[in-house]
């Protein structure tokens, strides 16, 4: 009882807080679709060079947060630190926090905090995921 709690606090007064922080009303967004391969991380130290909670672009990452690490390339077709993104078959959006080894190619991880078992589970799949651009 005492997680979900958590949870619910966190998706309701967190969530929106990243929203303000990265600028942007979802309702004036212009959301692209895209498939991209999608695998999980956690914040260890096996898993990252240097702290394992602080990102590429210099976010601190707490379990619990809805982010995800994008692959370089995505960069390009305008998706960087804090663009929304919609996940096929996940509630709600992910702000992208970090960024991926430049081996990757059309690729993201979403941002699973110290829950290892569940990354190992959730795996690796080819999904359709929507990146927000604000439309001005």
């Amino acid at each position: 009882m005492k997680m979900l709690f958590t949870i619910l606090c966190f998706q309701c007064f967190v969530l929106p807080s990243f929203c303000q922080e990265a600028g942007f009303n979802e309702d004036e967004m212009k959301w692209v679709p895209l498939y991209v391969k999608v695998s999980a991380y956690n914040s260890v130290e096996s898993q990252t060079v240097g702290h394992p909670a602080l990102s590429a672009w210099g976010d601190t990452l707490q379990p619990g947060m809805k982010a995800i690490a994008i692959s370089r390339d995505l960069m390009k077709l305008g998706i960087t630190h804090n663009t929304p993104i919609k996940i096929e078959g996940f509630d709600g959006f992910y702000l992208v926090k970090d960024k991926m080894n430049a081996r990757y190619r059309k690729k993201i991880d979403i941002y699973m905090g110290l829950e290892l078992q569940k990354a190992r589970e959730f795996g690796n799949k080819h999904l359709k995921i929507w990146y927000g651009i604000p439309t001005e």
